[in-house]
């Protein structure tokens, strides 16, 4: 099996569309009675959540990669060595 990376906005987004999907099997079961337009709320809310989701894993995966690259690498000299070469 493929390795990929983990995305939890996916997973919310995920998450809310299957509470959809149990709102509207709960009401064609029988087991409430469910107004048409309540799904779209839930819908719409965790379309925005998974949106905020990811920009914060987004934000977060972004500063982890620069924190590995670090600061000051070997190809690029530092202000001494500027002015050593000179």
């Amino acid at each position: 099996m493929l390795r990929h990376e983990f995305q939890p906005g996916r997973l919310v987004t995920g998450a809310f569309l299957t509470l959809a999907g149990v709102i509207y099997a709960g009401d064609a079961g029988g087991a409430w009675e469910t107004p048409w337009f309540v799904v779209i709320p839930v819908v719409v809310a965790g379309m925005c959540l998974a949106g905020a989701v990811a920009l914060v894993t987004r934000g977060i995966r972004r500063r982890r990669r620069v924190g590995r690259r670090g600061g000051g690498s070997a190809a690029t000299p530092t202000q001494a060595e500027r002015e050593a070469s000179r």
